[in-house]
């Protein structure tokens, strides 16, 4: 039976954990060595221009997590120490409360149509309107393979918004990307239907193209994490006290939302889609109302447990772009066992949650800095010149000290250069 509770995961050799992954998750050997490969060059140089070389991230998997009663193996492409780990972390909280439950409002994206210079603005409207259906089968005519594949325009709205250099009317084409991220489909039947625009309106088309604020492309998920779980009641109220300010405060929502994205950006560029589409769109929506605010909220329910909630815009893909080109992305979407966008969408929420809920946890009990820094201490050992056994014990010794730098580190290296193997006996002597 797959489990993703692997335990002493992080105890293993790298090649050791991957060999645990793909007997978890059912990857065969050819995945499995793309992932110790990695992107060659000339695979990159297929991809973006002017390439020089490959800037590689670390790769590593988050375990723990059941999401809608299915174990999931996540993969993280990250740089940042203790993101892996928390999130591993509070899957493992999770499990008590059954793990996370998620849901959807389906792949839909807007492209927008900007006409200018419109002398009847709200007439030109109504216009766009009459012709809908029109409009909509002139689209989908862009498209036909997403068409025969159950997506397509589903609807056109029209809004009429103020400017400084006047009214625009804006026709939003609401399309239905199913296993896409649905960029080029948008753009593409955006740009078709602009001529069409222009005679309808007497303007003049600019702007054909996609939203990144994903508004209609929403993941959700929920987690009920016990109170003895978690560290007790104290730490779920020291919990929901934080969140409430990041309800309300900009200043302290940045941040909070920032500790979601940890979990969601790495998982996203994992699985080789947008980074910076998703970031977008979750940023925008989180300001949705004139104030930039959470895209969690937690509660305690009537047994005194903490429930954790996340709504936010995920417009990934499984066909197009990097995912179905990079050989370790590929990998990593086989290793999520996912058969949709949709079900990667919902696996992001999860994974968003469950990082902002280890961040609120830290920091409502022992404080953020404790489990960061000392995972981070074995890149200052590493910076300092450390080698090989070295670097966990310079590590352990900075975190227990809490004294985490540079400085420290090179102390420390010459410390243990002294007391080497040819010198230990004649410093005892």
């Amino acid at each position: 039976m797959v489990s993703t509770r692997i335990p002493g995961f992080y105890k293993l050799p790298p090649s050791e954990r991957l060999k645990a992954v793909a007997e978890q998750s059912g990857i065969g050997q050819e995945d499995v060595s793309q992932i110790e490969a990695g992107l060659d060059l000339n695979q990159a140089d297929k991809m973006v221009e002017n390439v020089i070389g490959v800037f590689q991230v670390p790769l590593g998997i988050a375990t723990n997590f059941i999401i809608d009663g299915r174990e999931v193996l996540i993969p993280m492409a990250t740089e940042e120490p203790s993101v892996i780990a928390a999130a591993s972390n509070a899957g493992k909280m999770a499990r008590a409360g059954g793990g996370f439950l998620t849901s959807s409002s389906g792949p839909v994206m807007r492209a927008l149509i900007q006409a200018t210079g419109v002398p009847d603005p709200f007439g030109a409207r109504l216009e766009i309107l009459r012709h809908k259906d029109e409009l909509m089968a002139a689209a989908n005519e862009r498209d036909p393979m997403l068409v025969k594949f159950g997506g397509g325009v589903r609807d056109i709205e029209v809004h009429v918004i103020d400017t400084r250099l006047g009214p625009n009317v804006v026709a939003h084409l609401i399309v239905d990307c199913r296993d896409a991220m649905g960029a080029n489909a948008v753009n593409t039947m955006a740009e078709a239907l602009a001529p069409r625009i222009e005679e309808l309106t007497g303007g003049k088309v600019y702007l054909r193209i996609i939203s990144n604020l994903a508004d209609l492309r929403l993941a959700r998920a929920k987690a009920v994490f016990k109170a003895e779980e978690i560290g007790g009641r104290e730490v779920a109220e020291g919990i929901i006290q934080a969140a409430a300010l990041a309800e309300v405060d900009p200043y302290r929502a940045a941040t909070h939302n920032k500790g979601i994205m940890n979990g969601v950006t790495a998982l996203v560029l994992a699985t080789g889609n947008d980074t910076r589409a998703v970031e977008a769109g979750a940023h925008a929506y989180a300001s949705v109302g004139g104030c930039y605010r959470s895209l969690t909220h937690y509660e305690m329910n009537r047994d005194g447990d903490l429930v954790g909630t996340i709504e936010l815009p995920a417009a990934v893909g499984l066909v197009g772009g990097a995912t179905r080109v990079h050989p370790v992305a590929k990998a990593a979407v086989k290793i999520l066992g996912v058969k949709s966008a949709d079900d990667l969408s919902r696996i992001i929420a999860a994974v968003g949650l469950a990082q902002n809920f280890a961040a609120l946890r830290a920091l409502a009990s022992e404080g953020i800095q404790r489990g960061h820094m000392t995972l981070h201490a074995k890149n200052i050992a590493v910076q300092a010149g450390a080698k090989c056994d070295m670097i966990e014990i310079i590590a352990a010794r900075m975190a227990a000290e809490r004294r985490i730098s540079v400085d420290r580190a090179l102390e420390l290296i010459k410390e243990l250069d002294e007391k080497g193997p040819g010198k230990k006996g004649q410093k005892d002597a």
